[in-house]
């Protein structure tokens, strides 16, 4: 009787795991596949989602994150280049994080032929934040939209769809502070560096806390 329990006890058991298997905990975040989802959850636990998810918005919110192309081209115009510049500067201050740049096109043309210009359009961009000194190892082209996502939804041409999007997709593995899971730290660094004055200020404050106010009589 004993061994008939036992053994109805783990059936139900196995039947439970291969119903659980089929959908794997943070699935619905992201629709990658087995692996991403497991990042996921492992990202939340040690921390390290909520602070991605603060860098990217601070990314967007302080610098451009879009660049624009011409209709049918992948290279970059000087305005442009003067995005990813900026873009560039911001990323040296986080050695720590890595970034994923998206191509994306207007709706003119195959699916298939938009998805390579896509990917194009996102290497071009990376190799230029290359060029400005970023590490490869931190910049990713992987993932083209092609004209699956466009801003204004319309056949036509248009020039705002045709873009590369810059964002904070995580952390570089060999990163100290990364790896010990210290990312109060990153924030306390950025704030300190945030809150010392710029030379002009000291200069002046110091001109200022040395001369004297001649009194009149």
């Amino acid at each position: 009787m004993k061994r008939q329990i036992r053994t109805l006890v783990t059936g139900f058991g196995l039947v439970g795991l291969a119903a659980c298997s089929t959908a794997p905990v943070g699935s619905s975040l992201d629709e990658g596949g087995y692996g991403n989802p497991t990042m996921n959850n492992i990202m939340v636990q040690t921390g390290q989602k909520p602070y991605a998810i603060q860098l990217a918005k601070r990314f967007a919110e302080e610098v451009p994150n879009t660049v624009n192309f011409a209709f049918d081209k992948a290279y970059l115009d000087e305005q442009a280049k003067a995005v990813l510049r900026q873009q560039a500067n911001w990323i040296r201050q986080f050695p720590e994080a890595r970034f994923r740049v998206f191509g994306y096109t207007d709706l003119v043309g195959t699916e298939r032929y938009n998805k390579s210009l896509g990917m194009r359009r996102a290497r071009t961009v990376v190799n230029y934040l290359v060029s400005q000194g970023i590490s490869r190892s931190r910049l990713q082209a992987v993932v083209s939209y092609g004209e699956t996502r466009p801003l204004i939804p319309t056949p036509n041409r248009e020039r705002r769809n045709r873009r590369a999007v810059t964002e904070v997709s995580g952390f570089v593995k060999t990163a100290p502070l990364v790896l010990n899971g210290k990312y109060a730290q990153v924030i306390f660094r950025e704030y300190v560096k945030s809150a010392v004055p710029t030379d002009g200020v000291e200069a002046a404050a110091a001109s200022s806390s040395t001369s004297t106010t001649p009194t009149g009589n």
